[in-house]
């Protein structure tokens, strides 16, 4: 079994290492153990045996919670437990659950938990957030990541009752059908730092449907909705249409693999774009593209790169969100024009 990790964009940066497991025992019966409002990443990963889940509670309801999770681990007789969270509790479980054989990173001071273990080097903890787990699962079970299947490795694929569900939704919304289909995530959970201004990504869904003819679908999460909804109302009649707290991850999945194109911020959601292969386009601030960025074959990033950033910081400590307020809409655009996002057939949607 896997235990997964728990951001969405982490799930995404995680597939290499995951995939390398599967390698690994080809012939074994893989298993993840992820939070039920994730589950849906794996709707369409068909190379995944079985998907385990559990409710993140607080309080004597996580006590039960977990209860429930050891049992459920228990039962299944697991000979090894890897485990991509460096939390002390993910370790604990594996151990109360009695898996025999326990990897992953010494710490959060859970050593003594971990039969295969391993601390993350220079290399793991400077590279791409992708090469952090694939340095622990190589050095911990010997699961080697093949460098030429990356674009395999990081491939991730909707479910197909999903998408013509999904697709069939946005077909009765459109009100340019045919046109360019551009998804558009404005919301971070990170913070401020994160989050292009939104009258920025007005203008920007103005220019796509100016100079391209696309129309743009913009996403969220329920907590998001009413800022989706200001972006829609904001912007010129027809050039876009919200679905914001309408899907669930593997919907969200499946929305975005009808697309032809993505832009947003450094979020789960452009991870997922990058991963579904659609031209994407991630716009950062405090965040650093080389740790976090996206890493699909056909993804790019558009940043203003100043003296304080990458800061990492949640809110800016100057006030002035400069890195991101300074990012032009014509430069999102020509990023996405540059992948490709307008320069091929409009993809089937049904």
């Amino acid at each position: 079994m896997v235990k997964e990790v728990n951001w969405l964009g982490d799930l995404v940066i995680s597939l290499p290492a995951l995939h390398a497991v599967r390698r690994r025992y080809a012939g074994a019966h893989l298993a993840v153990v992820i939070r039920a409002e994730l589950a849906g990443f794996f709707d369409g990963i068909a190379w995944i045996d079985e998907v385990i889940t559990y409710q993140t509670l607080r309080g004597a309801w996580r006590i039960g919670t977990n209860r429930r999770l050891i049992d459920d681990i228990r039962s299944r007789r697991f000979d090894l437990a890897i485990l991509f969270p460096n939390s002390f509790s993910s370790a604990l479980i594996a151990t109360l659950a009695g898996v025999p054989r326990r990897a992953g990173y010494s710490t959060d001071g859970r050593g003594l938990l971990l039969t295969d273990r391993t601390r993350p080097d220079e290399d793991a903890l400077a590279g791409h957030q992708k090469d952090y787990w694939l340095r622990m699962v190589r050095a911990t079970v010997d699961a080697e990541y093949a460098a030429a299947g990356l674009p395999d490795d990081v491939a991730l694929t909707a479910k197909e009752d999903h998408r013509t569900r999904i697709a069939a939704t946005i077909e009765a919304r459109r009100t340019r059908p045919g046109a360019p289909l551009i998804a558009i995530a404005p919301a971070a959970a990170y913070g401020p730092a994160k989050e292009w201004p939104a009258d920025r990504f007005v203008a920007l869904v103005d220019l796509l449907g100016d100079r391209y003819g696309a129309e743009s679908v913009v996403v969220g999460a329920p907590g998001e909705t009413a800022l989706c909804e200001r972006i829609v109302a904001a912007a010129s009649p027809s050039a876009a249409f919200s679905m914001a707290g309408e899907t669930a991850v593997g919907e969200l999945i499946a929305l975005l693999s009808v697309c032809d194109g993505f832009a947003g911020n450094d979020s789960g959601a452009m991870h997922l774009a990058s991963a579904l292969g659609i031209p994407t386009v991630g716009i950062f601030g405090s965040t650093n593209p080389a740790r976090t960025g996206p890493f699909g074959p056909r993804a790019t990033v558009v940043s203003n790169p100043l003296d304080c950033s990458p800061c990492l910081a949640r809110t800016c400590r100057f006030g002035h969100y400069r890195c991101l307020g300074e990012i032009a809409p014509v430069a999102v655009a020509a990023a996405l024009a540059s992948t490709g996002a307008f320069g091929r057939s409009r993809r089937p949607v049904a």
